[in-house]
């Protein structure tokens, strides 16, 4: 009966058997080594918090209210996804600072040209590249009350009759409602102002009038 031949069945079991054993341990060991290294590698990269990446964008720092003058602490600068954020989205808080914001906003929601007061909005809100707005202090505090960012109106001021009235500006658009001013030294003076948007011409006269005369408005049904 054959004795079973010592030759190994495999070209590379040979070879194996030919390094010496030292040499095949340290490989082994350097094997699991890298082994236990990818593996400590990965744990550190799953657990770390992720890098913030995007572009700065300028966002509200906590819930504001419509007509608020935004200040330092009203605002902050966060990251955003480049693809996400909206047109028109400022990036310092310089940009924002002491100026009107028009409509109530939420905590870390972008700032953009459109949500504060200014030239941006009125052309936005008219449809004309030109329009201005202007502020109007309402003779009856209660009417700005009743106002809301949109609203279409005409102003109009008393005329030499007791049922008369002269309108300074038709369709004006309502851009933003402020707060009230509780400083101020006459009850004039406390009323409560609205920016409205309009074309320059009509944006003159009712900034001469209002420097003058008494102002109220009357709502249109239809808004923009």
């Amino acid at each position: 009966m054959p004795t079973p031949s010592a030759t190994p069945s495999r070209p590379w079991d040979a070879l194996l058997a030919r390094l010496p054993a030292t040499r095949w341990r340290r490989g082994v060991l350097a094997r699991r080594v890298l082994a236990g290294a990818l593996v400590v590698t990965a744990a550190v990269l799953a657990f770390r918090p992720a890098a913030a990446a995007g572009d700065p964008v300028l966002v509200a720092a906590r819930d504001l209210p419509a007509g608020v003058v935004l200040g330092p602490a009203d605002v902050t600068v966060r990251p955003w996804p480049q693809a996400l954020a909206p047109a028109g989205v400022l990036r310092d808080s310089a940009d924002a600072t002491g100026r009107v914001l028009a409509g109530p906003a939420r905590s870390g929601e972008p700032v953009t040209d459109l949500r504060l007061a200014g030239p941006a909005l009125a052309a936005a809100a008219t449809g004309l590249p030109d329009a201005v707005a202007v502020p109007v202090r309402l003779a009856d505090p209660g009417v700005a009350g009743l106002l809301v960012a949109g609203n279409v109106v005409d102003v109009v001021t008393p005329g030499a009759g007791a049922d008369e009235a002269i309108v300074l500006a038709e369709g004006a658009v309502v851009t933003a409602v402020l707060p009230g001013d509780p400083g101020g030294a006459t009850a004039g003076s406390r009323g409560r102002i609205v920016l409205v948007a309009l074309p320059p011409t009509q944006a003159t006269r009712l900034a001469a009038a209002g420097l003058t005369q008494q102002v109220a408005v009357t709502l249109r049904q239809q808004t923009r």
